[in-house]
């Protein structure tokens, strides 16, 4: 590795798994000390022990982001404590997804998705982005989603809480970027771990797509790194596709 992000320090909201463990493995990798934070104690020790087993930097740091300020605040209070009073990389990934059709999503769902996938990076980065202004900068990055912006018949509320987030992504980047915090968001595809001789349903989705086949979470982890490193200090408030052209090409069924 490159140890592109030597010196950093990095949390990683629900990385104990999928995506948000490929991207605390790629950070450490590449150099950051990394708060893996998640609900699952266990699965967190996995993560920490498999990435200090390769020599890298990480600690674990139980949350449930409920949605509640307060516990953001307490994730940010103590991440920052665990880091050595610092953090310069926010990584807000936590999120559920439930794939009701609307008629039959209750009310109570409908506001523990927002509460999770919106309040909790909502006030995290409260929390964090006032610090990071304060050390001299930072960057945020949120997890978006393909589906946020191409119509699917399933899982409208959980499309339309990314989209609340590619919204905050651009509002975060005016109002923190001129003080030294880069705001960017990656909208992932179809991305699925791969198992020997398993075919997964999301494999549909992408025929007849530029790249014609699902993703990995490594790719969406490459994509952090670059957000997170300096070579991309001028990039503020995108939203990055990585989803095989998902998104972005005429998908020609074959």
């Amino acid at each position: 590795m490159s140890m592109r992000l030597e010196g950093k320090t990095a949390l990683v909201t629900g990385a104990t798994s999928n995506i948000g463990r490929a991207i605390a493995e790629a950070f450490a990798a590449e150099g950051a000390y990394v708060v893996v934070s998640g609900r699952s104690a266990d699965r967190g020790k996995e993560v920490v022990d498999g990435i200090r087993s390769r020599g890298g930097r990480a600690d674990f740091v139980q949350a449930d982001l409920d949605g509640s300020a307060a516990a953001s605040q307490a994730l940010a209070q103590q991440a920052t404590q665990v880091l050595g009073g610092r953090i310069d990389v926010l990584v807000n990934n936590a999120g559920i997804f439930p794939g009701d059709t609307t008629a039959d999503t209750d009310e109570k769902t409908f506001d523990q998705v927002y509460a999770v996938n919106v309040k909790a990076p909502f006030f995290l980065t409260a929390a964090v982005a006032p610090t990071m202004v304060e050390a001299g900068g930072g960057a945020i990055i949120n997890l978006g989603s393909w589906i946020a912006r191409l119509g699917i018949p399933v899982g409208a509320l959980y499309s339309s809480t990314k989209g609340a987030v590619e919204t905050l992504t651009r509002a975060w980047a005016a109002e923190f970027g001129s003080q030294g915090v880069r705001v960017n968001a990656i909208s992932p595809g179809v991305v699925q771990t791969p198992a020997p001789g398993e075919v997964h349903t999301g494999e549909i989705m992408m025929k007849g797509t530029p790249a014609g086949r699902t993703g990995t979470p490594d790719a969406i982890a490459n994509a952090a790194v670059y957000l997170a490193g300096d070579e991309s200090s001028f990039v503020h408030g995108i939203v990055l596709d990585v989803d095989g052209g998902r998104t972005t090409a005429a998908v020609i069924a074959g």
